[in-house]
């Protein structure tokens, strides 16, 4: 997700930018081609229909990069959605606005072959690829829409570090419990080659059914695959829990509370699969500070 790295801008006329479709170059549509199809196979059998759905219904294909006026017309008739372009990472109050409008902001450049497997900051293979498709889907959208309602209250209270955790672990590396099986929704799996295969092939990662506070409580860090992935049931349940609370109270709660980190499996935890922690055996503790 386009995050809240500082800029000078500050409200979000500031942060939008023309997407400049028309200047991508053939060899930027041919690492978009790439890209689309390595994901592709990777996620296939493993990711919830709710995004192929969506994939099917924005016309994203391997052809090149989507033209964000061509792909609004369609998410517009749907969710009431439209993707914006941002220069890159923007502060967190019109990062919030923007989804508070039901606007998803996306950045415009995209990596080199240099940097299939890896990307420090999210680039528009990632915000599209990634997040728009389930963005066509009703309760997906709303559940979206309610974060971002719910990031202006965390930006007034300073609690956006527990809001930046319920991203982390749903938005970024959710995962949901189908009939079928445990499938990926996060765009940080869906986005990425090396988490993908990470979820589908290694027994390493905790999966635990979601709890709103365990979640609130978990840190996490930006630097690995992840130790514990969290199970939702429906997406409707995640925009019940947003509606439901009363956030101005539960941060100042959770400030007074030590935070989780994501090795553990606590007494009350619903474990939908015990990970064997292979990956995760020599990890050292100051690899990276918790977020």
């Amino acid at each position: 997700m386009s995050g809240h790295a500082l800029l000078n801008a500050q409200t979000v006329e500031d942060c939008i930018i023309d997407q400049g479709w028309e200047h991508y170059t053939p060899e930027d549509h041919a690492i978009w081609g790439v890209l689309f199809e390595r994901q592709q196979r990777t996620l296939r059998g493993h990711v919830c229909q709710e995004y192929l759905d969506g994939l099917a219904a924005l016309g994203i294909g391997p052809e090149g990069v989507p033209n964000f006026a061509r792909m609004n017309e369609r998410l517009r008739r749907l969710t009431g959605w439209e993707v914006v372009a941002v220069p890159g990472l923007i502060p967190s109050r019109p990062f919030f606005q923007m989804l508070a409008n039901r606007q998803f902001p996306a950045g415009t450049f995209i990596r080199s072959r240099e940097q299939l497997d890896y990307l420090e900051e999210p680039d528009i293979f990632h915000d599209v690829f990634g997040h728009v498709p389930l963005l066509t889907n009703p309760a997906y959208a709303d559940y979206m829409n309610e974060y971002g309602r719910i990031g202006l209250v965390a930006v007034e209270t300073k609690g956006v570090k527990f809001l930046a955790r319920l991203n982390w672990y749903t938005i970024e590396f959710g995962l949901i419990r189908k009939p079928e099986g445990i499938r990926i929704y996060g765009a940080g799996i869906v986005s990425s080659f090396g988490e993908a295969k990470y979820v589908v092939d290694d027994p390493s990662a905790h999966h635990l059914a979601f709890d709103l506070e365990r979640v609130l409580r978990t840190g996490y860090y930006i630097d690995d695959f992840q130790a514990t992935y969290f199970v939702i049931d429906r997406f409707e349940d995640l925009f019940d829990l947003l509606r439901g609370s009363d956030f101005t109270t539960r941060f100042d709660e959770l400030r007074t509370l030590p935070a989780y980190t994501p090795f553990e499996i606590l007494p009350q935890d619903v474990v939908v699969r015990k990970g064997t922690g292979h990956f995760w055996r020599d990890f050292p503790a100051t690899k990276t500070k918790l977020k």
